[in-house]
């Protein structure tokens, strides 16, 4: 079962990369079209902020993915100086204290989301969007970054070395 478990956790943040990467795509796309429609004479509301929620949504769901991969910038330098025992010590307690801190991250952004929706907030660009429905991607995001680095110490409590 925990086999299973972390199978199926690896598959969601392969699948959190992949949402990163087209929401890069959609920013090249809003890019361009801004681009076009400057040289065309034309204006198409909003792209500016589109863009900007699609860049915010890329970044969070690539957390977890970029985590998991080693792309994070780590305290591997201070680690490899330990060995044994200390250094398992260190891990665990750095790892606890990112998990710490990313379900606190998480649990802010389900907060804001909750109270948008309540209050049905507004963007204050052109298109005045609802607020909370950019603001979902981060606070998808953020909670799958959250499951793993928690999963991450759960892995690094459960190794023998």
């Amino acid at each position: 079962m925990i086999k299973s478990l972390d199978r199926n956790l690896n598959k969601l943040y392969k699948i959190s990369g992949f949402i990163a990467a087209f929401f890069l795509v959609l920013v090249a796309v809003f890019i361009l079209i801004g681009i076009s429609s400057r040289i065309f004479g034309f204006y198409i509301r909003g792209l500016a902020e589109y863009s900007g929620y699609c860049m915010a949504a890329a970044s969070f769901f690539a957390l977890s993915y970029t985590f998991v991969e080693g792309g994070h910038i780590r305290i591997t330098l201070f680690l490899e100086k330990l060995s044994g025992f200390k250094k398992k010590l260190n891990e665990i307690w750095c790892l606890s204290m990112a998990s710490f801190f990313s379900g606190y991250l998480a649990f802010y952004f389900i907060k804001m989301l909750i109270i948008s929706y309540k209050f049905q907030e507004r963007s204050e660009g052109a298109d005045e969007i609802l607020i909370w429905i950019p603001q979902t991607s981060v606070a998808i995001g953020s909670t799958i970054f959250f499951i793993s680095v928690f999963h991450q110490f759960i892995l690094t409590i459960k190794r023998n070395k």
